[in-house]
């Protein structure tokens, strides 16, 4: 399962555990990456994402799925989501 939120670009980060005799061991942290249940109101549909925690309260915050996606960087956004945000732009113009 790949652990990369949708919205933010959110992935693994790599580093040192460093102990108190200086002993380097690589380490991975991982993001806390849900799978979450949105609806689209403009489009009419449901999209189940893979979110970061924070991801899911930015949504909350932003007032829902369509305003968070329209406020997200580009380059943070997945494939699928950068669609749906161009989905939503047409449906918004007409």
């Amino acid at each position: 399962m790949s652990r990369v939120c949708e919205l933010t670009g959110l992935r693994p980060v790599t580093g040192n555990l460093v102990s108190h005799s200086n002993t380097k061991t690589r380490t991975r942290w991982l993001p806390n990456v849900k799978n979450k249940k949105f609806t689209i109101p403009e489009l009419g549909q449901v999209v189940s994402l893979k979110l970061s925690t924070r991801a899911i309260r930015t949504i909350d915050k932003q007032g829902g799925i369509s305003n968070a996606i329209m406020h997200a960087k580009a380059e943070n956004l997945s494939e699928r989501l950068a669609s749906i945000k161009c989905s939503l732009i047409r449906a918004r113009k007409a």
